[in-house]
């Protein structure tokens, strides 16, 4: 059920988001409602990390001052 909704907002705000919608074929209403539902999404819906990125978390110590070092120790490692 769609429900109308009026907000206030900036009207060179209003014209750049009309031309964006126009340009993406997408009506500015869809556009806004695309974009709220992007924000009130769940916590467990979020987007999940990647296994490489993953598998790179932790690999470099931010308190070391020598993280290059560390870093080209880990991969000489890793590749030998």
């Amino acid at each position: 059920m769609n429900t109308k909704l009026t907000l206030n907002i900036d009207q060179n705000t209003i014209e750049e988001a009309k031309t964006y919608a126009k340009k993406n074929s997408v009506s500015l209403s869809k556009l806004i409602e695309n974009y709220l539902q992007s924000l009130t999404k769940k916590n467990a819906e979020k987007s999940k990390v990647s296994p490489l990125v993953e598998s790179l978390t932790g690999v470099i110590s931010l308190e070391s001052d020598d993280y290059k070092k560390e870093y080209s120790e880990y991969l000489s490692k890793k590749y030998s």
